[in-house]
């Protein structure tokens, strides 16, 4: 909205969005090795959101295109290191037998801040101006600095943080890197993520389509509802979700999450009602309050002990950004050519898939002692 305000051609912002799509595909990976590498996860964390903070008052201050995609670029590079590093702070601080409970709290707190600084950069955006919303982002530099200070060094342990042993009792090297791509049940969960976001990343747009076709006046209100609707349950469900987790395990939570999407897939070809739309909505709150928690933790379970936790999740990251961009084009040429129920359809079957993948080859990652 900024770019179009400045005068940009949307051939121009496309190529700035697929630029930075990119780069965050092919940084998932070493984004995590750098994690993995670092020896203080608050410092990594601190560069990355001052990063953030960077790109956003390089789309202030100069709309360019030369500035605006190297503000993308960094903004990109920077989101490939902040998630792992949060992650490997929460590791290290409380150690796999908590972290279920650990990673679910840190998505509830993640769920409020998104709806807060949605909030917050909307009425700025829409009393001042659109560029008032990258000065808010830069404001925001301060208090997540000093969120970050608050954190005792002492208190995160350096080698649990990666998935290794903690330092008291570690007495073997971290694995090789490629050890990773040979750890099969990694690379099923990976698979089966690939297939949930291929059927899933599209949805939303997808139905943002149909509703502005089907109530053109109300379609803003609707979609934000949407969003905003899940958020709110992502951050009253994802504490009790990390608890489950460490009772029943991590399949059942996975199975439920998995489930809930051709659920929606069907419910969104068959249901004509707007408003019905966004009741149907509420199953992907239901999705993103467990996999907010159980991804993470999946990986966490998976890479213990082998010191490549953060590597991990730039493995599972690469996977699902390959899911999502390839999503919404075969979702665009299904509604295109078949029109948009055979498209929630088509992409339900896809959903339905990783549920059976899963289901079949999945096994359960929670250690025995727990």
């Amino acid at each position: 909205m900024f770019l179009t305000t400045q005068k940009w051609t949307q051939v121009d912002i496309g190529l700035v969005l697929s630029a930075a799509g990119f780069v965050s595909l092919i940084a998932q990976m070493p984004g995590g090795a750098v994690v993995d590498a670092a020896r203080s996860e608050r410092l990594v964390a601190g560069i990355a959101v001052a990063a953030i903070c960077f790109s956003a008052l390089g789309y202030a201050a100069l709309p360019v295109f030369p500035m605006v995609l190297s503000a993308a670029v960094l903004h990109a590079l920077a989101s490939c290191v902040l998630g792992p590093a949060i992650a490997a702070i929460s590791l290290g601080l409380v150690g796999h037998a908590r972290i279920g409970e650990r990673f679910g709290r840190n998505a509830r707190f993640a769920a409020i801040g998104n709806g807060l600084a949605a909030a917050a950069m909307g009425t700025c955006g829409y009393l001042l101006s659109a560029r008032a919303v990258f000065v808010v982002t830069v404001l925001l530099l301060v208090p997540a600095l000093l969120a970050l200070r608050g954190i005792s060094p002492a208190e995160i342990d350096p080698e649990r943080a990666h998935g290794a042993t903690p330092r008291r009792r570690a007495n073997k090297p971290p694995v090789k890197p490629g050890d990773l791509m040979h750890n099969r049940p990694l690379l099923i969960f990976a698979g089966c993520l690939l297939l949930f976001h291929l059927a899933n990343a599209a949805m939303l747009p997808l139905m943002g389509s149909v509703v502005t076709m089907r109530s053109a006046r109300w379609a803003t209100l609707l979609i934000a509802a949407c969003i905003v609707v899940p958020q709110l349950l992502v951050a009253a469900l994802s504490p009790w979700v990390g608890r489950r987790a460490q009772i029943w395990g991590r399949r059942p939570m996975l199975l439920i999450a998995f489930a809930a999407l051709p659920i929606r897939g069907i419910l969104f070809a068959s249901v004509t009602n707007p408003e019905l739309l966004v009741v149907v909505q509420l199953l992907d709150g239901v999705t993103a309050a467990v996999f907010s928690v159980m991804v993470p933790l999946v990986v966490a379970d998976l890479t213990r002990g082998t010191g490549r936790f953060n590597l991990g999740q730039g493995i599972i990251g690469t996977f699902i950004g390959i899911g999502a961009s390839l999503s919404t084009t075969i979702a665009g040429y299904m509604s295109d050519y078949l029109g948009s129920p055979a498209a929630f359809a088509g992409l339900a079957a896809i959903a339905l898939f990783g549920l059976v993948a899963l289901w079949f080859l999945m096994p359960e990652t929670r250690p025995a002692e727990e």
